[in-house]
């Protein structure tokens, strides 16, 4: 007898608005289960965008979830998934990926990428890049043409030579926006720096929403129809980092993780608090060593192991289930399964 299908949609009680989705079993070759969730940064509350930039917004994750159910769709991988959304993001100046990524304290562009095959723990990553326009391309490749995990700088640029990926200046990556807020960060850390006699010190202190900086950075993780899992994520760090700083986005086990026995999960926020707590391999091996349910883990994770402001992550088990969860103002996000669930949000 067929199992019957069930559908289930639970909002959680957590203030920062976590979503819990799980998908139906599927029966016939014409109706493979699969599923995709994506983000764009978590930061500023909905309430904080224009009417206009909250409908290029949300038309922008509309166009990339399309991209990946498309794939999904007609029986494709959720590595190519995976790939091709992050690749409309990193285009999109909306987002602090590629186009559009933020200003570092030179005053150029350092982009940081990685990805994961759930099915056999394949991994490869780029980071502090400059004339890569797809970063999770050559993170790909890193993956698939090298017996190595993570190429940095120089180093990633080579390679990007011998791959022949398609290559951009360096100031192709600017936007007006970006620079303005580069300088109002500038300014604003040189009248701190000012204001004090005190030798300067690592500012560890946590996001405070709703008055929180949006960090645009990308990412998916994407179920698909032979039961493999893929996750990926992209950015350009946080506004005038230091020249040369890595966050948690090309960090496999911290920004990225996918296991097909467990789950897929991208994050996106404070880099060095998700590095510090190898966030994205402690919400699998929640699932692995505790038999936690993804919602669960994710919660304790984003509530309890990091701090309010942090930021935001998405996370897709291995049976289906969805979960987005954020302890800032908002977080972009979007969704969508085999079984006819579409979302695509940015608040509560």
């Amino acid at each position: 007898m067929a199992p019957t299908r069930r559908k289930f949609l639970e909002l959680s009680a957590l203030a920062s608005s976590a979503i819990c989705l799980q998908a139906p079993a599927q029966e016939g070759k014409a109706r493979e289960r699969f599923a995709i969730v994506l983000h764009g940064g978590a930061g500023k509350s909905a309430d904080r965008f224009s009417a206009e930039e909250t409908k290029a917004i949300e038309a922008s994750l509309g166009q990339a979830l399309d991209i990946g159910v498309k794939v999904l769709k007609d029986g494709g991988e959720s590595l190519d998934a995976v790939e091709q959304v992050i690749r409309f993001l990193e285009d999109d100046p909306l987002f602090n990926a590629g186009k559009g990524a933020v200003f570092n304290a030179a005053g150029g562009h350092e982009l940081d990428s990685s990805i994961m095959d759930g099915k056999t723990k394949a991994c490869g990553a780029v980071a502090a890049v400059r004339t890569v326009r797809h970063p999770i391309s050559l993170a790909r490749l890193v993956m698939e043409k090298t017996k190595h995990v993570l190429l940095a700088s120089d180093g990633a640029e080579k390679f990007a030579d011998e791959m022949k990926v398609e290559r951009v200046e360096n100031k192709w990556f600017d936007t007006d926006k970006e620079r303005r807020d580069w300088e109002r960060t500038r300014a604003a850390e040189s009248k701190k720096q000012a204001a004090t006699s005190a030798p300067l010190t690592i500012d560890h202190s946590p996001l405070t929403p709703p008055d929180s900086p949006h960090h645009g950075t990308v990412g998916c993780v994407a179920l698909d129809s032979a039961g493999n899992l893929a996750a990926g994520t992209s950015t350009g760090g946080i506004s005038n980092k230091k020249y040369g700083r890595v966050g948690d986005s090309p960090i496999v086990g911290a920004g990225t993780y996918a296991d097909n026995a467990t789950c897929g999960v991208s994050g996106t926020g404070i880099g060095e608090q998700y590095i510090r707590n190898a966030v994205a391999y402690d919400i699998s091996a929640r699932l692995r060593y505790l038999k936690q349910p993804l919602k669960e883990a994710v919660a304790e994770v984003m509530h309890k192991t990091l701090r309010p402001g942090d930021g935001g992550l998405i996370a897709l088990a291995a049976d289906g289930t969805i979960v987005t969860d954020y302890s800032t103002g908002g977080m972009a996000r979007a969704a969508a399964n085999s079984s006819g669930f579409r979302e695509v949000k940015i608040g509560k």
